[in-house]
């Protein structure tokens, strides 16, 4: 990335979301968990998860908020192939489109990644479940908080009403505050998974923004033959 700034954010973002898994994994760790399962930074999760108990209320809510993140993604995945439909060439497509692919892709591979490393387990058993689950990142936190994220930098660009881009960026963010804050108080997540989801997202959020305004794609000119850069 270019730019110095965004290059540093970036880096210290990551460090303090390894830094935080170190913590989690071995600093204060006591079997507090379901079915005993070890978590770290115990005293402080504990602590957090009492003061606001079990509410499954905030769980279904939250979940559905997930759902309009995954429709956000539908949509700009929808925009991309329909570009790439018109213009026949996947370097057509506009590169803030392609990115936000390769954002969408990384969140996968994040989501198995944690899944199979767990760091932390939920502190409670979910309905229907009969073990402890992965807990470390809160996924719903990391996905919203990306994908609805990068969906307002992305609006000025698509959007040219300045009052509905408004408004819709205000949607994001009210989605963002509210899976934040709902998924805490839910109960189904530690306060080091919540913080962890909001790190591991404004990294990937601060590269994004950074790559987006770096990158050049190169692409041939069909009738000149001549080499273009496309920013």
């Amino acid at each position: 990335m270019k730019n110095k700034g965004t290059f540093i954010m970036a880096s210290v973002g990551g460090f303090l979301t390894a830094l935080l898994i170190v913590l989690i994994r071995f600093v204060d760790v006591a079997p507090i968990g379901p079915q005993g399962t070890a978590i770290g930074l115990s005293h402080l999760n504990r602590f957090i998860f009492d003061l606001f108990g079990v509410r499954m209320i905030w769980y279904t809510i939250t979940d559905w908020l997930g759902v309009a993140a995954v429709l956000t993604a539908c949509l700009f995945a929808a925009l991309g192939f329909v570009q790439l439909v018109k213009r026949k060439s996947l370097f057509k497509v506009d590169k803030e489109i392609l990115l936000l692919g390769a954002l969408y892709i990384v969140l996968i591979g994040l989501y198995v990644l944690f899944e199979r490393v767990i760091v932390n387990y939920r502190p409670i058993i979910l309905p229907g479940g009969t073990h402890p689950e992965a807990s470390f990142p809160s996924s719903h936190t990391l996905m919203v908080c990306a994908v609805m994220g990068s969906a307002c930098m992305l609006m000025k660009k698509y959007i040219k009403n300045k009052t509905l881009r408004t408004a819709l960026q205000a949607f994001c963010a009210v989605v963002i505050g509210v899976t934040v804050i709902g998924r805490l108080i839910s109960g189904v997540h530690w306060f080091t998974d919540i913080v962890g989801g909001i790190l591991i997202s404004s990294t990937l959020l601060t590269v994004y923004a950074g790559v987006k305004t770096d990158v050049v794609f190169p692409r041939r000119c069909l009738a000149g033959g001549r080499n273009v850069e496309l920013r």
